[in-house]
């Protein structure tokens, strides 16, 4: 009976959004794909993206440094990777209260208590064993940060230190909700972007088609894009939005979607500052009727010296998409923050005994 709970708000999201997307649909036959004998195409002529897929993998999105001089693993080396991975995921053991492993007091055996069973990340990577995600530059790292970004890195740097003072007149980054992660605060996924990113769990999007849309649902916190496919003019300049702004067009049989005017209250991928001045393309091309290629790339050269671009194989899932309820009645950002007081009591407490 509770899973048909769950299931319900997803199945009326999904029909809401068709329903409106129908009624003000225009398809563009300038914008209609051209697509090969052997592609599924919807009862409109677009190709047909549509079902839920699933972006689950354990390749890191850089590739690791002592791998620098590897682009792909062999056979046994991708064996080895998901042994060792799963080993260090096997958390919940019980070593010996008082060991330098657990604390006696058995803080280290807490910590460590969300194990393999808990995460969803899978075990497997990606299928043509890349030792990254990022796809260019050919090392397989985030480029070097631009001038700005160093910048913005230094403010941000010099901002933690303030934050990890241990006066207990000055304030941690948790005296208010707002002070804490636009996905702590269930604003927006961790890993549903855009871009998409692998993470801990939920890693799964639904795409539903109906005529000039495309409709993004990610099962993580369930924010719906809905990507217009015809010419309408862009958001002006300042009108930002969490997901920005996003535009379709059909590359043959690969969608294209076009994303700029993000808040400055979001980070541009893993870095520093904001997303404020992101460009974002992102492609979806159907590789067969069980993959879904998903490659995306970052345009920002206030953040970086130059733009990047990863690449993420998704697989057709029978599954459906869950509720994500986040923390209900905000009871998780509650606690953030009396354990941010909390913390500070104990952090002034030891600072006026050393002095």
């Amino acid at each position: 009976e509770n899973l048909m709970h769950s299931r319900l708000p997803v199945a009326i999201t999904i029909l809401t959004l068709l329903g409106s997307i129908a009624l003000c649909a225009t398809q563009s036959a300038a914008q209609s794909a051209s697509p090969s004998a052997n592609t599924v195409t919807t009862p409109w002529g677009d190709p047909d993206l549509q079902g839920v897929w699933d972006f689950r993998t354990i390749t890191p999105l850089q590739r690791p440094d002592e791998l620098a001089e590897k682009a792909v693993l062999t056979e046994e080396e991708a064996a080895e990777w998901k042994q060792n991975w799963a080993n260090e995921q096997n958390r919940d053991r019980r070593d010996g209260a008082g060991t330098n492993d657990v604390a006696s007091d058995g803080r280290t055996d807490v910590a460590r208590a969300y194990n393999e069973f808990w995460w969803d990340r899978g075990t497997d990577i990606v299928s043509d064993r890349r030792t990254s995600l990022i796809v260019d530059p050919p090392d397989g790292r985030i480029p070097a940060l631009s001038q700005e970004g160093q910048r913005k890195a230094a403010v941000r740097e010099a901002a933690r230190r303030e934050w990890n003072a241990t006066d207990i007149d000055r304030r941690g980054p948790a005296d208010d909700p707002e002070d804490r992660g636009v996905s702590e605060r269930c604003i927006l996924g961790f890993n549903s972007g855009p871009p998409m990113m692998p993470s801990a769990y939920n890693n799964n999007v639904r795409v539903v088609q109906a005529p000039g849309y495309v409709v993004l649902l990610n099962e993580m916190v369930h924010n719906a894009r809905i990507v217009p496919l015809d010419d309408r003019p862009r958001l002006p300049n300042d009108m930002r939005q969490w997901v920005g702004d996003s535009r379709g067009r059909w590359d043959g049989t690969t969608l294209v979607v076009d994303t700029r005017n993000f808040t400055d209250k979001t980070r541009a991928g893993r870095a520093p500052g904001s997303a404020e001045n992101l460009h974002l393309v992102e492609r979806f091309t159907r590789v067969d009727a069980d993959t879904l290629l998903y490659e995306f790339t970052f345009n920002d050269e206030t953040t970086w010296a130059r733009p990047w671009t990863a690449a993420v194989p998704m697989k057709r899932s029978d599954d459906l998409l869950f509720e994500y309820s986040c923390h209900e009645g905000n009871y998780g950002m509650t606690n953030l923050l009396a354990g941010a007081r909390a913390e500070e009591r104990v952090d002034g407490n030891t600072s006026r005994q050393a002095r």
